[in-house]
């Protein structure tokens, strides 16, 4: 008669790719998947990238964000330079206060 040995195998890995925690993480990732068509024809200029896709583009960073916020309101979208290089992903979050109030 033939004895049965019991074979234990090691778990496979799932790999589940995480999702972006917040809306500029989902536009900075979209930023990066869009970049080799960016650099044909934006290469150069800044990008506003807001809900995956350019909506506005040009030479000067703080006149496009003037330029998109006008127009959208506070939304988070990023704002990136098109170039051959990567530049380091830069965050800058903004705080509401409330105003305090003086007691005489």
């Amino acid at each position: 008669m033939a004895t049965l040995e019991t074979v234990t195998l090691p778990a496979p890995e799932i790999m589940i790719p995480s999702s972006p925690e917040n809306k500029w993480q989902r536009e900075f990732e979209a930023f990066q998947r869009l970049r080799p068509d960016l650099l044909r024809t934006y290469l150069g200029q800044y990008v506003v990238i807001h809900n995956g896709q350019v909506v506005d583009s040009g030479p000067d960073d703080l006149a496009l964000a003037l330029r998109f916020f006008a127009e959208h309101g506070k939304v988070a979208v990023h704002i990136g330079l098109v170039t051959v290089e990567p530049e380091a992903p830069v965050r800058i979050p903004h705080y509401w206060t409330t105003p305090v109030r003086e007691t005489a």
